[in-house]
């Protein structure tokens, strides 16, 4: 399909302002509704109605808060454009730094403190902050790893224990003593271009090292209108926020947010009793998180018999989700309330999306019937705002966009998209987003400087339009016979009743891949020994004999608990697994 023939992204989310500022979503919202409540801070109290209180911030409140900080940071020494590390707990102080900064014309870099110390560091030296916003334990990084942090001229202390103690003994301000020393006034609100920098947000780095991706003002626009426009959010709505980096768009949204007691660098081990608590007290309307940590809630609610009767909308995303996942979850949830499975990715956020409707009711369950028997993830059809394609499979990097990258219905491809919520770039990447980025020729764009992003998934179009996720590209197997990837094989494995979740990898040289699936039995099921283990694999074997997606797979090894993502705790970390099978492989070939 050319392009005249195709609706226009940019069209379906209305014309973007040439001047906007994402921190007006939360000015706006203070002056329509001051006394509505912005943020809860869920704490654990006995005496509460399921065991949770909250401390409460207004939307009045958060914006002088936010406003009058804004004015400090000034005062400070802080312009437009400068690059703010920030290291604070999520909750009150997180959102006001951030809308702050936004709001000077500042530049937040978000970076998720989980994915390890060295990681850190480096994406930290590479984005060269002019200042530092922490909490006084991140300020003991700052001094114990200084060649990171060599590009600042300006430290912050945020609040909390020790604060204090940092600021004395170091040079560091604290925000505290900052506010004292500045005007109370509200900073006005800076009017940025559209394709002004915004923030930064790295990727989780599951799949690669982290990258900073650049994110505009325009696109942070363009984000909440899809948001409203693909799941219908907005003011008076309450939101559980599992997610930091989501929160940011509760205000925006004019949302309550709710940050329940959760490590978001440890989402597999949250409470579920505290997340359902909060959920239930707070009435909350919406929530996103990722397939862990509902692996963990749902189960608990439905042990316990409690619903959760005030949710219209679940979003659950950052990993393919288990079709009985979804079931299980419907059942707690109220007449008319769904679960929806987002797809996309820090480079472009949402792209497709697909409701728990659409796949356990529609056409009988087809869908998931596919699913399971080999066809791959299905993720949904685009949303309004994304043009999505699938183009020839390549590692180059491509320069220049041309139709005729584009493949043939129903083959598979890798997904490329653009729009007004695509980013355009790296951030002081130029390899990376060469590799990432097609340049839309001058005549076609919207915009200088418009890209198609490539996610580096491979998928598939089915004729109604549904997007199907078969895996990464860079996870890909090259065997004798061809092309394989590996969510559709994982799929029909991973509906064995031993099975928790399963990797395909490709042990050996490209093109002559031998296809071997580790497997994370269920907990209890762990094999003992080499008698059950070869007990297991028959009975993995047996369970999806004739199924042609799992002809080519010769090894199943057994893996007590798969290594994953610091984020979502669900992104199989594939290359490792790669690695210790091909051990395990070549040991048992020398016994």
């Amino acid at each position: 399909m050319s392009d005249t023939t195709r609706p226009d992204a940019w069209d379906q989310l209305g014309e973007l302002p040439a001047l906007v500022n994402m921190a007006g979503f939360l000015v706006e919202r203070a002056k329509q509704d001051p006394d509505a409540t912005a943020i809860r801070v869920a704490r654990t109290d006995p005496d509460a109605p399921e065991g949770v209180a909250f401390d409460d911030t207004t939307y009045g409140e958060l914006e002088f808060h936010s406003g009058t900080l804004a004015m400090a940071l000034s005062f400070g020494g802080l312009n437009p454009g400068d690059r703010v590390s920030i290291f604070v707990k999520p909750g009150v102080e997180l959102i006001a730094i951030t809308f702050a900064l936004l709001r000077i014309g500042a530049v937040p870099v978000l970076i998720d403190p989980g994915m390890g110390m060295q990681s850190v560091l480096s994406c930290v030296e590479r984005m060269a902050p002019k200042a530092f916003i922490g909490i006084p334990i991140a300020h003991l990084l700052r001094r114990l790893k200084p060649r990171a942090f060599r590009s600042v001229e300006l430290d912050f202390v945020a609040g909390g224990p020790g604060s204090g103690l940092v600021a004395r003994l170091t040079p560091a301000v604290s925000l505290e003593r900052l506010l004292a020393d500045s005007t109370t006034k509200n900073r006005p609100l800076l009017e940025t271009p559209r394709d002004a920098e915004a923030a930064v947000l790295f990727t989780s780095g599951s799949t690669g090292p982290p990258k900073g991706v650049t994110y505009t003002h325009g696109m942070f626009e363009a984000q909440v209108r899809a948001l409203k426009e693909t799941y219908g959010m907005g003011p008076g709505e309450v939101d559980v926020a599992c997610l930091p980096v989501f929160a940011l768009f509760s205000p925006a949204l004019g949302m309550t947010c709710v940050f329940p007691e959760l490590d978001p660098s440890k989402p597999a081990t949250c409470d579920p009793a505290k997340l359902a608590g909060a959920i239930r007290a707070s009435g909350a309307t919406t929530t996103f998180g990722s397939p862990a940590i509902w692996r963990r809630v749902v189960p608990h609610c439905l042990a316990e018999g409690k619903d959760l009767p005030s949710l219209r909308r679940v979003l659950v995303a950052g990993a393919p989700v288990p079709a009985d996942l979804i079931a299980d979850f419907k059942r707690l949830l109220p007449p008319g309330a769904d679960v929806h499975t987002p797809y996309g990715a820090t480079e472009s956020l949402p792209v497709t999306s697909l409701s728990g409707a659409e796949l356990l009711e529609e056409d009988g369950g087809a869908l998931r019937l596919a699913a399971e028997s080999g066809a791959g993830t299905v993720v949904g059809r685009p949303v309004a705002g994304i043009d999505l394609r699938l183009i020839r499979i390549t590692d180059d990097p491509i320069a220049a966009w041309s139709d005729e990258l584009e493949v043939a219905p129903g083959e598979l491809g890798e997904i490329v998209v653009r729009g007004p919520v695509v980013t355009a770039e790296y951030k002081f990447e130029p390899l990376h987003t060469g590799a990432a980025k097609i340049a839309v020729a001058p005549e076609r764009a919207h915009h200088k400087g418009e890209v198609w992003h490539r996610i580096g998934d491979i998928g598939r179009l089915d004729a109604t339009g549904r997007l199907w996720f078969q895996g990464r590209k860079s996870q890909r197997l090259e065997t004798s016979t061809g092309l394989v990837m590996p969510v559709p094989v994982e799929n029909v494995f991973n509906t064995h009743p031993d099975v928790f979740r399963s990797a395909l990898v490709g042990v050996g040289e490209p093109g002559e891949q031998v296809q071997v699936l580790v497997v994370q039995p269920v907990e209890g099921r762990f094999p003992k020994g080499n008698p059950a283990g070869a007990d297991l694999a028959a009975s993995l074997f047996e369970h999806v004999a004739g199924n042609l997606a799992c002809d080519g797979v010769g090894r199943i090894l057994f893996h007590r608990d798969f290594p994953v993502d610091v984020r979502h705790n669900a992104k199989i970390h594939r290359g490792q697994l790669r690695d210790w099978a091909a051990t395990q492989l070549a040991e048992a070939a020398s016994r």
